[in-house]
């Protein structure tokens, strides 16, 4: 259920999320069989929530139209330099917990390559996370989520829960016209 008062996190930070879930799944299994739960239990309707009068609000900016290129391109490149699908499409009950560890590591690295080659990425915050910061009135909502209670306006002062991450350059791969980027892996065929 998505608590209103927070935004829906971007792309990137899903990826962040998964990929943090996927390797505490593996190794807290514990986590795991609550993830379970949280997948298999019935989602309750939205209670209405009672909100203050909105602000004036700027005229929104026009949508862009985003074409699953890139993201094919970017799971291609994880596929090629960590296995990640065939590493999440692979049925793990048969495997020790060292086996997928060491299958763990090796997608860990591969990714890890994939993010440095393609990607430079910053933290959105430059202090330590745990420090005490305050965030004056027309603060960055897009850079910054307010967690917790939530209540009244600018400044707001909290604890830094995590520096965030922001995409400063990317460097993905030019496509030719041809391209079919919805094959993330060839099919191989030994001869």
């Amino acid at each position: 259920m998505n608590n209103s008062s927070q935004p829906l996190p971007s792309f990137f930070s899903r990826i962040s999320i998964a990929i943090g879930a996927f390797f505490r799944a593996l190794s807290d299994a514990d986590y795991a069989a609550r993830l379970t739960r949280i997948d298999e239990a019935p989602q309750p309707a939205a209670a209405p929530v009672a909100t203050p009068a909105p602000k004036p609000a700027p005229a929104p900016a026009p949508l862009r139209v985003a074409t699953p290129d890139a993201a094919l391109q970017l799971l291609s490149l994880f596929q090629r330099e960590a296995r990640l699908i065939d590493f999440t499409q692979e049925n793990l009950s048969t495997y020790s917990d060292a086996d997928i560890g060491a299958a763990a590591r090796v997608v860990h690295e591969g990714c890890s390559k994939v993010l440095r080659e393609h990607f430079t990425i910053e933290a959105v915050r430059s202090e330590a996370e745990g420090s005490r910061i305050v965030l004056e009135e027309g603060f960055d909502a897009s850079a910054v989520r307010l967690t917790g209670n939530v209540v009244g306006s600018a400044p707001f002062r909290g604890a830094l829960s995590h520096r965030g991450w922001r995409a400063s350059n990317v460097r993905l791969p030019k496509l030719a016209e041809a391209h079919d980027a919805s094959i993330l892996a060839p099919a191989e065929v030994e001869l």
